[in-house]
């Protein structure tokens, strides 16, 4: 399998973690959608990071699409979602308010970095700012309620999830957004150090 795009971006770098965790083997094509248009468009037209080239040559794209697939091809003992409807209903929500918090960091991102100053709206910065830490607000509760792993100590897909959302917003947003701080968030924050520390993590770097 290939795994097309850049560790900077959350979606790609969780789906590269997980690969690690499955034991699935995979070869990782640091393709950036921004400085290698062209040649990301000649593996995925539609340019969208991250894209994963099955073994078969099929094209897979969007990184909660590619991770359902990937989870069918392990056994059960190597998935990283639970099994028992009320963990996976916990991990879902996890999930999705990770996932939340990516969503509005790349929208600030872009807000900052791409659109000139005259042109912000900022009713609309405050909204996404205001999005943004609602989503961390409510994930450090999940964090603070119960563990972020599985019984045989691999992250689960939640924990990856959230650990990738935290050092994202960590890394793309500047002091200068506010971004989230960590002394508001420490079971979060306490989280994300101990899976950036695993090997796993660190043979995945975002930057």
């Amino acid at each position: 399998m290939r795994l097309i795009g850049m560790l900077d971006s959350p979606y790609v770098r969780r789906v590269a973690i997980s690969l690690r965790l499955m034991d699935l083997a995979f070869d990782h094509e640091p393709v950036s959608v921004f400085r290698a248009y062209d040649a990301f468009a000649a593996i995925n037209p539609v340019v969208k990071a991250p894209t994963l080239v099955t073994d078969a040559g099929v094209v897979l794209m969007d990184s909660s699409l590619i991770l359902e697939h990937l989870e069918r091809l392990v056994p059960l003992d190597r998935g990283l979602n639970p099994v028992d409807i009320g963990d996976h209903v916990r991990a879902q929500r996890i999930i999705g308010l990770a996932l939340a918090a990516c969503e509005k960091t790349v929208q600030l991102v872009y807000e900052f970095n791409l659109r000139p100053e005259e042109r912000r709206h900022q009713p609309w910065v405050e909204r996404v700012r205001e999005q943004l830490g609602e989503a961390y607000r409510l994930l450090e509760l999940e964090a603070a309620g119960g563990p972020l792993r599985l019984p045989d100590g691999r992250a689960s897909q939640a924990g990856v999830t959230a650990a990738v959302a935290w050092s994202f917003t960590d890394f793309a947003l500047p002091k200068a957004i506010e971004a989230i701080e960590a002394h508001e968030h420490p079971a979060l924050a306490d989280w994300a150090r101990q899976a950036e520390g695993s090997p796993d993590f660190q043979a995945t770097p975002i930057g």
